[in-house]
């Protein structure tokens, strides 16, 4: 015999069956389950403050520039000292004729100062060659057009090379002005005179003397050498500078 159910009973069994989950009732995730990004659950698991904030993109920085003023001014002392010296050597150092009212003219008269006996002269050379004279010995139709195209490359070549300075390369922003005018110096020599005037002369011992130079040669050297030595630097501007994600990255793989 079945039992009719009560109206109790019959009122719980329709309210359990009409009745709609509550919507603002948090659904707790299964455990183990990911979370959303930016969520925390109840029991402190999600990313921190820090953790945040290491997920935001800084933005970006200016990019350097180095001063071309610095450039300027370096190249134009360096070319300055060279002309300065280089027109001495020629007003006081060049040989002069010597010539008597009663003779033809006397051969040319080496003149020379001798700073340290036996090791440092100045005396007036005319180069017309390159570096130890390089092509001395070709026609001036070859040996021109050739330095100033020279000339003209290594002066682009110091430019653009500028234009990509890094601020922490202190060396290479001094060595690039620096060849940068003695560069101009012995250009203006090419064009002007058609050779380069050198005047300091090294002699090491009696039988070894170093190929007369001037101020323009010193500056390209020492230029030359700031250049290797950001070259070898071991902290270079590319290891240096990190990617403005990459503490975020690091963090989040921890």
């Amino acid at each position: 015999m079945t039992e009719d159910a009560t109206p109790r009973d019959a009122a719980v069994k329709t309210e359990g069956a009409d009745a709609e989950p509550d919507r603002a009732a948090p659904v707790k995730a299964p455990e183990g389950a990911p979370l959303a990004a930016g969520e925390r659950d109840p029991e402190g698991r999600g990313p921190s403050l820090e953790e945040d904030a290491d997920d935001v993109v800084a933005p970006a920085k200016p990019t350097y520039r180095p001063s071309y003023v610095f450039l300027l001014v370096v190249s134009a002392v360096t070319l300055a000292a060279d002309l300065g010296t280089k027109w001495w050597a020629k007003d006081r150092l060049e040989p002069r004729a010597l010539a008597d009212l009663a003779e033809a003219p006397r051969p040319l008269a080496l003149r020379k100062i001798e700073v340290i006996k036996d090791h440092l002269n100045l005396i007036f050379a005319k180069n017309h060659g390159g570096a130890w004279g390089i092509l001395g010995d070709e026609s001036e139709a070859i040996r021109r057009p050739f330095f100033l195209l020279v000339s003209l490359a290594a002066i682009v070549f110091i430019v653009s090379l500028y234009r990509k300075l890094h601020p922490s390369q202190i060396a290479l922003r001094w060595g690039l002005p620096l060849v940068l005018g003695g560069a101009l110096g012995n250009l203006v020599d090419r064009i002007r005179y058609g050779y380069v005037i050198d005047f300091i002369q090294v002699r090491f011992t009696p039988t070894f003397v170093w190929p007369t130079f001037n101020v323009a040669d010193i500056a390209i050297v020492v230029g030359v050498g700031l250049m290797a030595i950001d070259m070898f630097s071991p902290q270079r501007p590319e290891l240096a500078r990190k990617p403005s994600g990459a503490t975020g990255a690091k963090a989040s793989a921890g």
